[in-house]
């Protein structure tokens, strides 16, 4: 299972950096809960960074992810929240949502253009009339290598294949003196007007886009943005 192998709960819960600051999650749900009153869907939900804040405020939350030992570390913290295990692509939850949400570029964990187009229209699927389709993720990177972190515990390279969109995410982690370990992870980078396009395919239509959960405006020196797309 690579990335989400049996301890990948324990080890994602483990992890720091900006996402999982107290500040960035509650500016996540602070965007998220107002689309949230008919109920929210999050695709990937993994350990529940972000769903289980959510349901605290008294949101009901449902989720899909394909890793057990990520959804088994968020039954460990509530058991409010019902989740399917299944690929988000194409499995089905009971019910409709206002929203339905994909964040912290889980997008690109989906390798083939045909996989993100399933996940815009099973997210349609879900939502009802009114709903909103919310997706947080980076822009391509500008190079074919790129360092994105460098820090004593930390080193982060981004490999990038502007043809194939093929995107590796390599990173070397200190296990001992003079010795780094790495570990790579396998993602398809996706451009905004790709993803407007996905959307339009699933009968979306774009109502905001931002460079973060602050809603500042996105620009061409933007690193990620935080989309908002619409079901008629």
């Amino acid at each position: 299972m690579g990335w989400f192998d049996e301890d990948a709960g324990v080890r994602y819960d483990e992890s720091t950096g900006s996402y999982f600051e107290p500040t960035t999650i509650a500016a996540t749900v602070d965007f998220l809960e107002p689309l949230a009153a008919g109920g929210a869907l999050e695709l990937a939900i993994g350990t529940g960074r972000i769903a289980v804040p959510l349901a605290a405020r008294g949101i009901r939350v449902a989720g899909i992810d394909y890793s057990e030992p990520m959804v088994e570390q968020l039954r460990t913290k509530t058991d409010a929240i019902a989740v399917e295990i299944g690929d988000y692509t194409k499995t089905q939850v009971e019910g409709e949502f206002s929203l339905v949400y994909l964040v912290f570029n889980s997008i690109n964990n989906v390798t083939t253009q045909e996989g993100q187009v399933e996940a815009f229209a099973n997210a349609a699927r879900h939502l009802s009339p009114g709903g909103c389709f919310v997706i947080e993720v980076g822009v391509r990177p500008p190079h074919k290598w790129t360092v994105f972190d460098l820090s004593d515990t930390h080193i982060g390279i981004d490999e990038y294949d502007a043809e194939t969109q093929r995107l590796v995410s390599h990173h070397f982690s200190p296990v001992g003196d003079d010795v780094w370990k790495l570990s790579s992870g396998e993602f398809r980078a996706v451009s905004p007007p790709e993803l407007d396009l996905m959307a339009r395919l699933a009968g979306l239509e774009l109502r905001e886009r931002s460079t973060d959960w602050d809603r500042s405006p996105f620009t061409a020196e933007s690193t990620k943005h935080v989309s908002v797309w619409q079901k008629p």
